[in-house]
């Protein structure tokens, strides 16, 4: 293999590499400039990759919000059992910018049990 094809192949690779990491959205779409304290019933969750959710049900509104991939909530303490349609809880997070129904969760308490997110 001539430098020339290696270099190629090499680049190729590269690229492959880096895709997941590239199609990671950044959390600059959320305003970090105003912490939302919601509680409410879950209405249905989802314990999936890149990042789990609950639907929220609050005073007024129905929420997305996005919390931490499962591996980190397994981590740090957040069963996936715990989050079952009709169980209280609060969020702390984030509004979407450009989705208002949207917000990306920094901490959940379930249970009486504070789970850090990010």
């Amino acid at each position: 293999m001539n430098r020339r094809t290696a270099l190629s192949a090499l680049s190729a690779l590269s690229a492959l590499a880096l895709a997941p990491a590239l199609a990671h959205h950044g959390w600059s779409e959320y305003d970090s400039t105003k912490l939302l304290k919601l509680s409410g019933k879950v209405v249905t969750a989802g314990y999936e990759h890149p990042h789990g959710f609950i639907r929220l049900e609050s005073p007024g509104k129905t929420w997305l919000c996005v919390l931490a991939p499962p591996s980190r909530m397994d981590a740090r303490g957040l069963e996936k059992g715990a989050l079952k349609p009709g169980v209280a809880v609060t969020v702390e997070g984030y509004a979407n910018r450009s989705k208002p129904e949207e917000m990306r969760a920094e901490r959940i308490t379930v249970g009486g049990k504070t789970i850090e997110l990010r």
